[in-house]
């Protein structure tokens, strides 16, 4: 009897990857520079060349891209000049650049520092009608400092230019410098550096490797499982069926990355926030995710066929059965979707490096870590004899079959756990019991699969159960007893506090804070691993380490703002504050003896200035 399917679920799924994130509402921009505009004189008569200066003035401690940035990769610094109808276009001239050097980068970039004056020069034309005209003038740019480029920022300023007899002359200090050639902080032009892909290079490379990472990850085992499943069921089909297999499932998690980064485009476009796995502080997310196991888990049981749309799943050669192409493309979708509350050794610079950057350059290194996670497919699929490695197909499967449905079971209930941090324990135990109806109906559907009512009254029921669960989830509130960790055993926990952190730092303690998340099963196993450890207690105990730990299970833009500032779009985030030494920053795996080291060092001041770990920063 043929059991009983639902073609859209591939579909819903690239859906889910980004309805999370369109949801967040717009975020303001973090500006670094201050942007103002003044006319060379009161009026100016017609016919007559006006002039324009633009007064930039950038915080201390950062700086913006020229003109003509170091790198391809960086947002140029651009003025933009909006005229009335039938006006000649505006000519803009730019200060020279300075030469600013990073410790991350072996060639020096071209930049502008503190106070920088850009100038528009625009041609009244001969024939305008005396009058106030309103001249709109938009600055886009990019600010970086030390340690982060912040995504670019577009802010606008307004002069009135006033047309009819000539006006006097007004903010000479500013033109006069234009004549002097001191446009900004620097006297001259310097030489232009080389325009060198390399650190584009090194981003894609770290993309790459760090997908391939991911495949470790806690996060993605349970569908590692599926896919150990389905290579083992494929080995005995020939050369052909395993090649294919692998495609489908690299081609499910290319496109899962492709929606995700041009999802993280069109938000970062309209002002919102974005970063890797925040789609789980929204709870409809979550719930969404958590329904898609179900269906998993009971097509592993038997109860639910997931098949492909007909035209994707001919272009794959799916027959349209269970398994197929439509199993093997889905897999890498859900792959993706469980990928995404972890973070790996690499993942999270080159994340952080793209998210902070013009849309080619995210669209390219989010490729990379597709790539990167769908390298052991893309290898099996050159090599495809690799498959003789794994046991042959058998009676056996039926109940490695069953066993990877509980196993995609396990993942669920860790879904509902962290949902009982976004949503009330009365809305939770109804989320519940849709969940349990979506079984259910699924459960009589097959039953009923040859009664046309039948069928349709349980599709219906399915149906509405699976929209049920995702919209009660997406209506919920966090609990309001969230967030307080003084109580908890172990290491004792403060609430996370930025100004206090600093200032403790200052006044001569070490402040260790923890990024975290119960969404994010990497921050679980190096809580369960290294810092639930007695040896950390300890330490901790001894050196007077003071612990904060920032909870970003929900959305919280103060902690996404603290994770910018220090180059970073996921989590987990480690930092260790020290007297007179900038912070350390820790990898995304933690380990007791990578603790222990910095905090004794920075204990006993032989520490030296290094402020990220290597080997995984």
């Amino acid at each position: 009897m043929k059991r009983p399917g639902l073609s859209l679920l591939v579909v819903l799924g690239l859906l889910g990857l980004t309805s999370a994130a369109t949801a967040q509402p717009p975020r303001a921009a973090v500006e670094k520079a201050h942007f103002e505009a003044f006319v060379e004189r009161s009026a100016f008569a017609a016919g007559e060349r006006a002039r324009i200066v633009a007064r930039v003035t950038i915080d201390e401690g950062w700086h913006i891209q020229a003109h003509e940035p170091s790198f391809e990769y960086l947002i140029p610094t651009e003025l933009t000049v909006e005229l009335p109808a039938g006006w000649p276009a505006a000519s803009v001239e730019y200060p020279p650049a300075v030469l600013w050097q990073s410790t991350f980068e072996a060639e020096p970039l071209a930049v502008y520092e503190g106070e920088t004056l850009l100038y528009a020069a625009l041609d009244v034309p001969p024939a305008s009608a005396s009058d106030r005209y309103e001249i709109g003038l938009t600055l886009e740019y990019q600010a970086c400092d030390e340690r982060v480029c912040l995504p670019p920022v577009t802010t606008t300023a307004a002069v009135t230019l006033e047309v009819g007899s000539a006006g006097e002359s007004q903010h000479q200090d500013l033109f006069a410098a234009r004549e002097k050639g001191d446009q900004g902080t620097s006297a001259g032009r310097p030489p232009t550096p080389k325009r060198s892909l390399g650190a584009f290079a090194g981003m894609l490379l770290a993309g790459v490797i760090g997908g391939l990472i991911l495949n470790a990850m806690p996060c993605v085992l349970p569908v590692l499982s599926l896919k150990v499943f389905a290579l083992v069921k494929t080995a005995g089909q020939g050369r052909r069926q395993i090649t294919a297999g692998a495609l489908a499932t690299a081609l499910g998690i290319l496109i899962s990355f492709w929606a995700l980064a041009l999802t993280a485009i069109a938000v970062r476009a309209g002002g919102g926030l974005v970063g890797w796995g925040i789609q789980f502080q929204n709870p409809g997310f979550v719930a969404f995710l958590t329904v898609v196991l179900v269906f998993f888990c009971l097509n592993m049981w038997g109860l639910f066929e997931i098949t492909l749309p007909a035209a994707l799943g001919g272009a794959l050669g799916s027959s349209g059965q269970g398994g197929g192409m439509a199993g093997h493309f889905s897999s890498g979708l859900l792959a993706t979707l469980m990928a995404t509350p972890c973070s790996a050794p690499f993942l999270g610079t080159a994340v952080g490096f793209a998210l902070s950057q013009n849309a080619g350059t995210t669209l390219a290194v989010f490729t990379a870590v597709g790539v990167g996670m769908a390298l052991p497919y893309l290898g099996l699929a050159v090599w495809p004899k690799t498959a003789r490695l794994l046991p042959r197909p058998g009676a056996w499967m039926d109940l490695l079959k069953g066993a990877m449905g509980f196993l995609l079971a396990g993942t669920a209930v860790w879904l509902l756990y962290v949902l009982s941090a976004q949503v009330s324990p009365v809305r939770l135990a109804v989320l519940e019991v849709t969940l349990l109806s979506v079984g259910f109906f699924a459960w009589l559907r097959s039953k009923v699969a040859n009664a046309r009512l039948g069928s349709m009254i349980a599709a219906a029921g399915l149906v509405g159960a699976a929209l049920a669960t995702v919209t009660l989830a997406a209506g919920g509130t966090p609990p309001e007893t969230r967030g307080t960790f003084g109580d908890r055993p172990g290491i004792q926990w403060q609430n996370f506090d930025r100004d206090r952190a600093e200032a403790l730092a200052a006044a001569g303690e070490l402040v260790f804070v923890d990024v975290t998340a119960d969404w994010c099963a990497t921050c679980k196993v190096n809580e369960r691993l290294v810092l639930n450890a007695d040896a950390i207690i300890e330490l901790f105990e001894r050196h007077g380490v003071v612990a904060m730990k920032a909870d970003w299970t929900n959305r919280d833009d103060r902690i996404a703002r603290y994770l910018e500032d220090f180059g970073r779009y996921a989590i987990p985030f480690y930092v260790l504050y020290r007297p007179g030494l900038p912070p350390h920053v820790f990898g995304e795996l933690l380990t007791k003896g990578s603790v222990i080291a910095v905090v004794e060092a920075s204990a006993t001041g032989t520490v030296g200035p290094a402020t990220v770990d290597t080997a995984t920063g």
